[in-house]
C-alpha cells in the first residue's frame, strides 16, 4: 500500500487500484426511527473509481442544507453529488460534498489515457 495527494486530498493505492478520499453526508437518523427530523453529519468516505456508474448532483441535500438539517458549519454555497457505485446486484450510493463536475474530474484524475 502506497499514500500519495491528489489535489490536496489523500489517494490510497491498494496494488494496482486506487481509492480518493472524498466528505460524505451521513444520516444518523436511524432508517426506521419515527423522528420527523432528520439527523446529519459528515464522514471520510473512500471510493474505488473504477466502481462508479453514475454521478448526479443532488439537490435534496442542497435543500436540507437551506433548511438548516446539516452541520451548521457548512458553507450555504456549497453543493452535493450523489456517486452510484457498482455493487453486483444491489447498487449503493453516496452523497458527498461537491460540485458534480468537480467530483467528476477527482475521480478520473487519476486515469491514464491509453493509447489505441
Amino acid at each position: 500500500m502506497s499514500i500519495g495527494w491528489l489535489e490536496n486530498k489523500i489517494c490510497i493505492q491498494w496494488g494496482i487500484r486506487m481509492v480518493i478520499k472524498f466528505t460524505e453526508v451521513h444520516e444518523n437518523t436511524k432508517a426506521h426511527s419515527n423522528e420527523k427530523e432528520r439527523n446529519y453529519s459528515l464522514r471520510e468516505v473512500f471510493i474505488n473509481p473504477e466502481q462508479v456508474v453514475c454521478i448526479r448532483p443532488d439537490k435534496k441535500f442542497r435543500r436540507a442544507l437551506e433548511e438548516g438539517l446539516l452541520p451548521k458549519d457548512m458553507d450555504e454555497r456549497q453543493e452535493f453529488t450523489r456517486i452510484y457505485l457498482n455493487r453486483g446486484q444491489v447498487g449503493l450510493d453516496v452523497v458527498v460534498v461537491g460540485q458534480a463536475a468537480l467530483i467528476e474530474q477527482k475521480l478520473n484524475n487519476n486515469k491514464k489515457l491509453l493509447k489505441g
